[in-house]
């Protein structure tokens, strides 16, 4: 039996059969005697392992303790996903608990080519209320979509429909940008100022498309996936080859500004879209963020070939952040506990509670894409 104590609400064990119990399974920390625990880690103890607890006063249920919280910023959230996480017999720990010091964590690397672009001279007409261009009849038109991927000849998936070239508004300034297209009833500023008024945050998603775009990208709507963008590497062209094999894009581009909050249901909804076929889901972060007050709320040990990591040997692999289904999250938050996730050289997990209590988890890992002051991200659904 496990016996817990309570004084000036703080839990602790001095029972020396309690202390050496939990020890083993790296709860608290002693100090002077006595094993002090976090206010969770006792409400899991009594919830979960039929600990007792007691005050000077009598009996203590987890009511009594818990009902204090309820002021707490996400309790419920960062409870049920440490009960979820100790359920499964890992170890979570309170951030100023981390033993080691892991190693670096490896970024992982997107290939990267400067995209040069014949000296092309389109003009075209753009349409203010659809946000499009239409190219002139030209054989230019024609062959900037075919070897360069730019707009949509003819009709989607059947360029042989149609003599036009249309390119949506982000083409649009890009070619602009380049010294390719000329419109013959708007000017750059024009474009990007009824853009901006249509969208808040165009600039930064116009930013996020330009950066992968100039390195070969080819950069495409997102729509039917929740996301800004569908995204195919260097060498694509439409349906090219015999096995058409950039007929489907394997990955969707999110931009996330950071003066921006989203629902945590809907983040989590687009992320799950994209697992659903077969694509990883990239978030990208627009330019830098103020770097003070992270929020992690536990150091995570996962497990190695099926055995739970000891804490003792192995150092901890992630940051946890917990989220709850009906939060918002903000960009500029998720910059920040990234910031403090990679300086303890932790991988970030989020974990999401929904309203029954049951815990996703989403990994995010640093991606390089070469030169670009944008912070980019793969995330990727989890199970412990």
């Amino acid at each position: 039996m496990l016996e817990l104590k309570i004084k000036n609400k703080v839990i602790y064990a001095d029972d020396e059969s309690t202390k050496s119990l939990l020890k083993n399974g790296y709860y608290g920390e002693e100090e002077r005697g006595i094993l002090k625990l976090s206010k969770i880690e006792g409400l899991y103890l009594i919830d979960s392992r039929n600990a007792t607890c007691s005050s000077s006063k009598g009996p203590v249920s987890f009511f009594d303790i818990a009902k204090d919280a309820w002021k707490s910023k996400k309790f419920i959230a960062r409870y049920f996903a440490y009960k979820d996480w100790r359920d499964r017999g890992l170890v979570a720990m309170e951030p100023e608990r981390q033993y080691e010091q892991p190693q670096e964590n490896p970024i992982k690397k997107y290939p990267a080519i400067e995209l040069k672009l014949p000296s092309y001279q389109l003009h075209g007409v753009f349409f203010k209320s659809d946000m499009v261009s239409i190219v002139e009849e030209d054989n230019k038109g024609k062959e900037i979509y075919e070897k360069y991927w730019f707009g949509q000849y003819g009709s989607y998936k059947a360029p042989d429909r149609g003599k036009l070239n249309k390119l949506d508004v982000y083409e649009t300034l890009f070619l602009i940008d380049q010294g390719i297209l000329t419109l013959y009833n708007a000017t750059k500023e024009e474009v990007l100022n009824l853009a901006s008024k249509r969208h808040p945050n165009f600039q930064s998603l116009y930013d996020v498309y330009f950066d992968w775009r100039s390195k070969g990208y080819v950069v495409k709507t997102g729509f039917k996936f929740g996301t800004n963008f569908r995204i195919y590497f260097p060498g694509a062209k439409p349906g090219s080859g015999p096995d058409k094999k950039w007929m489907h894009s394997k990955h969707v581009l999110h931009v996330f500004p950071k003066n921006t909050k989203l629902l945590i249901s809907e983040w989590a909804r687009a992320i799950r879209v994209a697992h659903s076929v077969k694509k990883t889901f990239l978030l990208a972060l627009p330019g830098t963020s103020n770097r003070t007050g992270a929020n992690i709320d536990f150091v995570l040990y996962h497990r190695h070939g099926g055995e739970a990591d000891n804490p003792a040997t192995t150092p901890p692999k992630f940051a946890m952040l917990t989220l709850g289904e009906e939060e918002y999250l903000g960009g500029d938050v998720l910059a920040r506990t990234i910031e403090e996730a990679t300086r303890r050289k932790l991988e970030l997990l989020l974990a999401i509670v929904d309203r029954e209590t049951a815990v996703t988890y989403y990994m995010v890992k640093r991606i390089l894409l070469p030169k670009s002051k944008n912070e980019y991200y793969e995330i990727d659904w989890l199970q412990p």
